[in-house]
């Protein structure tokens, strides 16, 4: 995702924020998320997963878009990555 993003030039950090989703009674990180990408021109976040399925990063961001609502995340699953990486002619590990 990363070569593509450059060859488009479009600018991207990779995981720049962890979002704390939930804390114990300590104020210690229970649970949090980590956006693999961070697309400062478009103010947004991408997410990459190929969980079957991906139950739990939907889990997690329901709670980020409940808990930070003016953060933009974009998820890409098994599937979506399939297609990009069949469009572009992208070798991807299984």
């Amino acid at each position: 995702m990363a070569d593509l993003l450059d060859y488009y030039g479009i600018r991207w950090e990779y995981e720049p924020r962890t979002f704390v989703l939930e804390t114990d009674a300590d104020g210690n990180i229970a649970s949090g998320f980590t956006p693999d990408f961070y697309l400062p021109d478009f103010d947004s976040y991408l997410e990459l997963t190929t969980l079957r399925p991906p139950t739990r990063k939907h889990r997690k961001l329901r709670r980020l878009r409940d808990l930070y609502p003016d953060v933009k995340v974009c998820l890409l699953d098994r599937r979506d990555i399939a297609w990009i990486s069949h469009k572009y002619g992208i070798a991807v590990a299984a």
